[in-house]
């Protein structure tokens, strides 16, 4: 256990001298993560006391603080922290392509989804890709109110104060009397070549750490908690998407690009109109050419459907617009030495081989660990550990080994990949078919029980601030949390220990204290994220919205995982028989089943619960929580099509017939669905009839 730190007016010369060194190493690591990398190492308060502590060392002892490296310099936050703002509409991510023909997958499927042919003209705006931050800018009634971070996509961090500082020609306070009631304009915060050259030139003559690149460099400054800081920093801001609008301010992107103009928005000037694939591809050879002369860095270019009533009709699956696609540049590579590889083991036993390196640039990025993805990859590529190998990475994907340089000289001997968990010694098997190989230990070994802790906090779970991966490992390793209701009985735990948490380094009162308060207001989760959080095999975030729009409730889903209720589960869209075989395996463990309960027992404990699924409500929706399945030739829409307006009026579409199926809708030359819900006695529409249902 860490005593409490001797108090400074009772320091000997000797002592002062030891804890300022140490003191000024720790804060000197922190502030060039913090500043360089915008990845800070510790919470803000823990920052701030040894701040403090520092400071009220060299007030006691001057001849100290003459020596220190430590100035009262910009970064150096309060500890509040930034406030939340949640996305009226999410700020989604965009699918990737990296290859014309994934360009033109993109166009056939927008088609095939719309019903549209080859031949039928369709129109999309190609837009550089700016390397920045994204921005929210919430306007009402004209007036600016709010600017938010992207964040996990849901809520972000509230840089109101700090867009406040940029100048009207970058970010109009008042748009003109044409503009909507509420409008979100969003963009991307970004820093020039130029203005990043002189930044990191102030920088190291005030005797800072220079930033990384502009991206760092931009998220870094907008990121301050004291808005002067932002102000003193040469940012600049693209505007080019919408988010929620009480009325459409265009009938189509490029209309609303030029709507942003006249209100005094900065839109990048070689944003271009396209027709079909060949236009698209002819945009981005252009833009190609073009980019290393651009005044700012780009990673590739987005192509938009440009019709938004077309937009409205694609709309998203997952996490991304069916409208959108980024067309990333080809791969940077660099060369360097591979000095080891690591097997890691995930929260699902999957063991992962990572690549250990000398660490090399590559686009402006310093990267000293990559991906080799599996055995058979290291022995199809025949790395070994001592060879000059490629390494490359795309835009924002994890950077990976191409393979072996030619005529460097080679290690000595091939990997041999292990049959046994480094971390549990369990038997790690490779099952049929898969390319993986998995422990065996289950939540026996630590790793994967550890793993799954980490998964279980992380933001696009239960989003739990201050339970970063060096917390959980302490927290783990001191065994106080062993599985996730742990998490949320800690604060009791911790007023009946003689051990308590705040008297360990790197923890303190105020951060103790501020975990506990990120703990309580976490105890209320949707269900989906709830679902999402628990690491269940082949369940991502798509796959628990699913479940969460289906069953609604947390009671209900959690009843339903038997054998009994396998064929309804079954028939939930894009759900099959091995997701569903993962989902029941997991509730057929009594131990899965008495954590899930503790773990509810525990958030409702501390005043919260799993919250139920949002659903239309009944009286905006005439099909809101009903179960829906489509069968037959469609004629007015594709089925695609339908199915997602479907979803979106709060319905459940099902993929085969049952007893609790409440509408069949049936298309030309139906098959055995139609016939097994005549058998059924279920109500079945006709296309038309289901369009007079939902409203056309």
């Amino acid at each position: 256990m860490s005593r409490p730190p001797v108090p400074i007016d009772v320091l000997t010369p000797f002592e002062a001298r030891i804890e300022h060194a140490e003191l000024v190493e720790k804060l000197v690591s922190w502030d060039e993560a913090y500043h360089g990398q915008d990845a800070p190492l510790v919470p803000d308060d823990v920052y701030d006391g040894a701040k403090r502590r520092l400071s009220g060392i060299e007030a006691r002892f001057p001849e100290l603080a003459a020596k220190s490296p430590i100035k009262d310099k910009v970064g150096a936050a309060p500890s509040e922290g930034f406030g939340k703002l949640v996305h009226a509409l999410p700020m989604l991510s965009l699918d990737n392509a990296f290859s014309p023909e994934d360009v033109a997958e993109f166009d056939a499927k927008v088609r095939r989804f719309l019903g549209l042919s080859d031949e039928a003209p369709l129109a999309y705006v190609a837009e550089p890709k700016i390397d920045g931050l994204s921005i929210n800018l919430r306007y009402e009634n004209g007036n600016f109110v709010s600017a938010a971070t992207r964040g996990d996509g849901a809520e972000g961090e509230d840089v109101t104060r700090n867009l406040d500082t940029f100048p009207e020609t970058q970010l109009p306070r008042r748009l003109g009397p044409d503009a909507p009631a509420v409008i979100e304009i969003r963009g991307e915060v970004y820093m020039t070549k130029a203005d990043f050259l002189a930044l990191n030139q102030r920088q190291e003559s005030a005797g800072e750490k220079p930033f990384a690149n502009p991206r760092n460099a931009a998220a870094g400054s907008l990121r301050q908690l004291d808005p002067k800081i932002t102000a003193s920093r040469p940012l600049s801001l693209f505007a080019y998407a919408m988010g929620e609008a009480s009325s459409l301010p265009a009938a189509s992107h490029w209309g609303y690009l030029e709507r942003l103009k006249a209100w005094g928005f900065v839109v990048n000037p070689l944003i271009r109109r396209c027709d079909g694939v060949a236009g698209l591809l002819a945009a981005y050879g252009s833009l190609g050419e073009a980019r290393a002369a651009l005044p700012y860095d780009i990673d590739g270019i987005v192509y938009k459907v440009d019709d938004l009533e077309l937009q409205k009709r694609l709309g998203f699956v997952s996490r991304s617009p069916r409208w959108a696609i980024a067309h990333k540049f080809p791969a940077e590579q660099a060369t360097t030495l591979l000095e080891a590889i690591d097997i890691q083991v995930g929260r699902t036993g999957a063991l992962t081989p990572v690549a250990r390196l000398t660490p090399v640039n590559v686009g402006g990025v310093v990267v000293s660990n990559a991906t080799l993805h599996n055995e058979d990859e290291i022995a199809r590529k025949d790395v070994r550990v001592g060879d000059t190998v490629i390494v490359q990475r795309a835009g924002d994907v994890i950077p990976q080994i191409v393979g072996v340089v030619p005529g460097k000289p080679r290690g000595p001997t091939p990997f041999v990949y292990p049959d046994t968990c480094p971390v549990c010694g369990a038997h790690a098997v490779r099952p049929e078919g898969e390319v993986i190989r998995r422990c065996t230990g289950g939540l026996t070994c630590d790793a994967q029980a550890k793993e799954r802790l980490k998964h279980f906090v992380s933001r696009n779970a239960f989003d739990i601030e201050g339970l970063g991966d060096k917390n959980i490992e302490f927290l783990w390793d001191k065994g106080w949390v062993r599985k996730p209701a742990h998490i949320f009985t800690l604060e009791a735990a911790n007023q009946d220990r003689l051990q308590k948490l705040e008297n360990f380094e790197g923890w303190g009162k105020r951060s103790t204290e501020k975990l506990f308060e990120s703990i309580r207001s976490r105890a209320s989760m949707g269900l989906e994220r709830f679902i999402f959080a628990l690491g269940i095999r082949q369940i991502g975030e798509a796959t628990a919205k699913r479940l969460a729009r289906h069953y609604g409730g947390f009671q209900a889903w959690r009843d339903a995982m038997t054998e009994e209720g396998k064929d309804e589960l079954t028939s939930i869209e894009d759900i099959g028989p091995s997701v569903a075989a993962d989902l029941l395996d997991f509730f057929k463990e009594e131990h899965n089943r008495a954590a899930l309960d503790d773990l509810v027992r525990a958030m409702e404990a501390l005043g919260g619960g799993v919250q139920d699924a949002k659903r239309i409500e009944a009286f905006a929706s005439p099909i809101a929580g009903k179960a829906v399945v489509f069968t037959g030739t469609l004629v007015t829409m594709t089925r695609p099509e339908a199915k997602a307006r479907a979803e979106a009026l709060g319905a459940k579409v099902v993929g085969s017939v049952s007893k609790k199926t409440d509408y069949v809708v049936v298309g030309a030359d139906a098959g055995s669905k139609a016939t097994e819900a005549a058998k059924l006695g279920l109500t079945i529409l006709s296309e038309q009839e289901w369009l007079d249902l939902i409203g056309g």
